[in-house]
């Protein structure tokens, strides 16, 4: 047996024993800061509806605020039932971002200007990436066992 023969076996041992450690090591950080990215969440969407309260309401700027806090809070239940990053979700995201820019913007200034034209054109962008997107995921679905094409509609 010569000794890169050798060298190969030990290679093989060694990865079989330590392949198995980092795995685990990689998904204990994964879950753990998947929990925290939800904690994040819950607390910011938590601290923004107590914040209602004195208000005595909500105006159409909050109440995006919460679809922004549920869109993200979906997006990391799908990514923790999936281990799959809901592309989809990150482009709803923007779009409620932008719309609410839009509504802020509208009612601070009252005046059309070109920013509000980039702000729409923004939105069509997200809104056609979004169309590709849907429709690649339909045409072409995925290989990942378990995974189709189907399961990030949901």
């Amino acid at each position: 047996m010569t000794n890169r023969h050798k060298s190969s076996i030990i290679d093989e041992k060694l990865q079989r024993v330590t392949d198995p450690f980092g795995n685990l090591l990689v998904d204990t950080f994964h879950y753990l800061l998947l929990f925290a990215i939800g904690a994040a969440i819950v607390w910011s969407a938590a601290v923004e509806i107590i914040a209602l309260f004195p208000k005595g309401g909500a105006s159409i700027e909050d109440i995006l605020l919460l679809f922004i806090y549920l869109e993200l809070a979906a997006m990391v239940g799908i990514y923790f039932k999936t281990n799959h990053m809901p592309t989809r979700f990150l482009i709803y995201v923007a779009i409620t971002v932008l719309t609410r820019l839009l509504v802020v913007d509208v009612q601070e200034h009252h005046d059309p200007d070109l920013g509000i034209v980039y702000i729409c054109g923004s939105i069509l962008l997200l809104a056609l990436a979004n169309l590709v997107v849907r429709y690649g995921s339909n045409r072409f679905p995925s290989t990942i066992p378990g995974l189709t094409g189907k399961a990030e509609e949901n």
